[in-house]
């Protein structure tokens, strides 16, 4: 399977982004309504400045305490990001999310953001591709 597979699986409501001037709690805010795990930080929605996770969040907040949450998400984000294309098989996903120890990786096409994947999208397509694979092999051996 790969990532382009993956993206055609996913709710269409697009990749939710927060601006790099934005205030930590306004991310605070978005991560909780949404009930998602991470927020990519983009100035025009479209381009790629870094990507701001609620492991970052919590760890700033280990540190510092909750007077991060009005630092801008531009001094929290992650900058150096991995991002994938749409041709990327899940295997190269998985291996590169694993060996980098993040979940969620943006999907890039001819320089603009297309999409973001988790590491459990990315299982969960893995996991169907292996029940379709062993449903073919049982209908294999059992002569259907």
């Amino acid at each position: 399977m790969i990532v382009s597979q993956i993206l055609k699986t996913k709710d269409s409501t697009g990749v939710v982004s927060v601006k790099p001037s934005d205030p930590v709690a306004a991310a605070v805010s978005l991560l909780s309504e949404k009930r998602i795990g991470t927020v990519v930080v983009s100035v025009d929605g479209v381009s790629l400045d870094g990507i701001l996770s609620e492991r970052d969040i919590v760890r700033e907040m280990g540190r510092r305490g909750a007077t991060c949450l009005s630092d801008k998400v531009a001094q929290m984000m992650t900058e150096k990001l991995v991002t994938c294309s749409p041709g990327d098989t899940a295997d190269a996903v998985l291996e590169m999310m694993t060996s980098g120890r993040f979940r969620h990786m943006p999907v890039m096409e001819n320089g603009a953001m297309i999409g973001l994947i988790s590491i459990g999208d990315v299982v969960k397509a893995r996991l169907a591709e292996l029940s379709m694979e062993k449903d073919a092999l049982e209908g294999m051996i059992m002569g259907h």
